[in-house]
């Protein structure tokens, strides 16, 4: 009986590097500092659900001809604390500072409107610059983030 404890112990050590193990290792072949998240939103149902875990894939300068019409994207927004994960609807070009730059038409598939302009060095554009692209997302696991999710939100952590 006294040995249980330390059985319990080394469970829960085992759990928690094998889940540090697989998340620095997504990390490292995805090339993203967050290959899983949890969706926040009801933006982009009925395809994400909040509560889902999407599998992100790392998009940069290098490989932003990988993303491509109807795929999801991840961008940064100015003046938004979260990422948004959104469905690519057009490709276009647009002049930044001189220098031609990919821009993304983004929609959230259960938005009614396009997502609003966005902010620049150089004035807005009605699109997503190639630069503010920061992941795709390759897959979804349904509801496995719905806890984790719960528990943030009645703590106050977003």
């Amino acid at each position: 009986m006294e040995d249980s404890w330390k059985k319990d112990l080394a469970w829960v050590l085992i759990a928690l590097l094998a889940v540090f193990t697989l998340q620095t290792g997504l990390k490292v072949a995805l090339h993203t500092d967050s290959p899983l998240v949890i969706v926040v939103s009801e933006s982009m149902e009925p395809v994400f659900y909040r509560g889902d875990v999407v599998l992100l894939k790392g998009i940069n300068e290098e490989n932003i001809d990988d993303v491509h019409l109807n795929d999801v994207i991840v961008y940064k927004r100015p003046g938004y604390e979260y990422p948004i994960i959104h469905r690519v609807r057009d490709i276009k070009t647009v002049e930044l500072g001189g220098k031609v730059e990919k821009c993304f038409v983004t929609w959230g598939d259960n938005n009614w409107a396009p997502d609003p302009d966005y902010p620049t060095p150089y004035g807005m554009i009605p699109c997503v610059p190639a630069y503010a692209v920061e992941d795709k997302a390759l897959l979804v696991f349904p509801k496995i983030g719905l806890i984790p999710l719960i528990i943030r939100e009645h703590l106050g952590l977003g």
